[in-house]
């Protein structure tokens, strides 16, 4: 199974009426403070999104997703790790949020 296959497969949407173009994809783990609040920032906004709580999922699943992130966009990953069509941001960072999702 492509990783592709893997994250559609392990993604959790939240439904929105706004954002559906920009496929917003949030990496995140449950106990987390700021990765609750990014949610809550996407949820304020009424923008659909999914997610994956890494910390929730197998641990081969997690390997396989996190050499993807470091390949594909960062070599540092940090929770919330949100990907869109114009782009990332890791860690919780509403400005940039705003910048990328324009709204």
């Amino acid at each position: 199974m492509s990783v592709e296959n893997l994250i559609e497969k392990l993604a959790q949407e939240v439904e929105g009426e706004k954002g559906s173009e920009e496929n917003i994809l949030i990496f995140t783990l449950s106990t987390c403070m700021w990765c609750k609040k990014c949610k809550r920032f996407l949820d304020d906004r009424n923008l659909k999104y999914k997610y994956i709580d890494v910390d929730k999922i197998e641990r081969e699943d997690k390997a396989k997703i996190l050499e993807h992130l470091r390949s594909k966009y960062s070599s540092r990953i940090s929770y919330p790790f949100l990907i869109c069509e114009k782009g990332h941001v890791i860690g919780y960072n509403p400005n940039q949020y705003e910048e990328l999702l324009g709204k």
